[in-house]
């Protein structure tokens, strides 16, 4: 999820800031959290940590890795695939009032229209490009593309979880607190890019080889030695607020930005860690996407109440949220295994250039980037929808 600065939440604090996008007669949430305090502890960062402390004390013995990759795909069929599905599922509801009605203000259609037309479009001709060139390199490169994309996707969801939180807690922060938070997220993003870039020269995906770029050392230095400077202004400032305010801080928004720059961003290079960090970066994808899910669902039931019949159009609002989980069950995995098979039944591409795990990876690269794009306009500031039903009644 690619938050932006606040979720939809003007910059300013204040409880009107987080009501400016509800529905009539709802208000932002005055419980303080997501779901549950424990529950958003776990899903946000802090499980990952137990998860962590866990493996580093019963590390299993390398030849036994392929035994907990295996386990991590089938988690994936649960969490990983349907937060990519949900993600599609909410961007392309009612997509012809968003791209081209007149709820949504000039600039907001016209990124709907790049993210949901444009860029899906571009993704398909680039691929179509390098696979009838066969060039192996240039369809390499789209990997590293999305590693980039992916280090930002993660560190501007880090960073919104934490604005999420201090919205729902009353806890806010400046604007000045606001950047100098943002500012550390995007040079840890980009220190932790170019270190891998600057370590791993090639590496395979579903078989085939994606390409780093050959950074030089003085630069990838610098780069470290920003993103240690900037980790010393986050931590003073927290300190300062923490000791100036009354220990006002949001524990879980803290906790999860914290264990998404550094944790997760920091550990993937363990082959270990890396096989659980996705899951756990999507299961805190999907504590909002569910919050906002829920209570888009129980907008639906109040507003059919208040047609002429008072009747619910179609089920209860548990109900249809059950059949949006299902969806996305069945999506996740048409997208990331139904698509692949079918296309590469269907599809007819040389082998012996590509070998038999080309459409897995053109699949798997596509997805990833363009649900960055995806999540780049639901969820940014300005989008009526994330007022409305993320911060509303529970």
């Amino acid at each position: 999820m690619v938050m932006q600065e606040t979720m939809a939440v003007p910059a300013g604090s204040g409880s009107a800031a987080a009501t400016s996008g509800a529905a009539p007669g709802a208000a932002a949430a005055h419980s303080g959290h997501l779901f549950h305090p424990v529950v958003d502890f776990f899903c946000l960062g802090g499980g990952s940590l137990i998860i962590f402390a866990l493996l580093a004390l019963f590390r299993p013995p390398l030849e036994h890795y392929q035994t907990v990759a295996g386990l991590m795909l089938m988690v994936a069929h649960l969490i990983n695939h349907p937060h990519f599905a949900h993600s599609y599922q909410i961007f392309y509801r009612h997509f012809g009032e968003k791209a081209l009605g007149s709820h949504y203000d000039p600039l907001l259609r016209l990124r709907y229209l790049i993210a949901g037309v444009a860029v899906p479009l571009a993704l398909f001709a680039y691929f179509l490009t390098v696979v009838l060139l066969q060039d192996l390199r240039a369809l390499g490169f789209a990997v590293n593309v999305m590693f980039f994309l992916v280090g930002w996707h993660y560190v501007k969801q880090g960073y919104g979880m934490l604005i999420v939180c201090s919205v729902l807690k009353r806890q806010f922060f400046n604007a000045m607190e606001k950047k100098i938070l943002l500012v550390n997220a995007y040079v840890v993003w980009v220190a932790d890019w170019m270190i891998a870039n600057w370590t791993v020269h090639h590496y395979n995906m579903w078989g085939l080889a994606y390409y780093t770029f050959d950074l030089p050392q003085p630069l990838v230095l610098v780069a470290i030695a920003l993103c240690a400077g900037s980790t010393a202004a986050m931590l003073w400032m927290m300190m300062r607020k923490w000791w100036a305010e009354g220990s006002r801080l949001p524990l879980n928004g803290v906790v999860a930005y914290l264990v998404t720059l550094y944790a997760w961003l920091l550990l993937n290079a363990d082959p270990l860690f890396l096989l659980v960090i996705p899951a756990c970066h999507s299961l805190q994808y999907l504590l909002v996407v569910w919050r906002y899910q829920l209570n888009a669902e129980r907008d639906r039931a109040g507003q059919a109440a208040e047609t002429a019949d008072g009747r619910p159009r179609s089920g209860s609002p548990k109900a249809r949220f059950a059949g949006f989980l299902a969806v996305g069950l069945l999506l996740g995995y048409f997208g990331f295994w139904g698509l692949p098979k079918l296309l590469a039944a269907t599809v007819p591409v040389d082998q012996a250039v590509f070998g038999p795990t080309l459409f897995l990876f053109v699949c798997w690269v596509f997805i990833n980037v363009h649900h960055y794009f995806l999540d780049n306009v639901m969820w940014r500031r300005g989008n009526p929808d994330t007022g409305r039903y993320l911060f509303a009644h529970r």
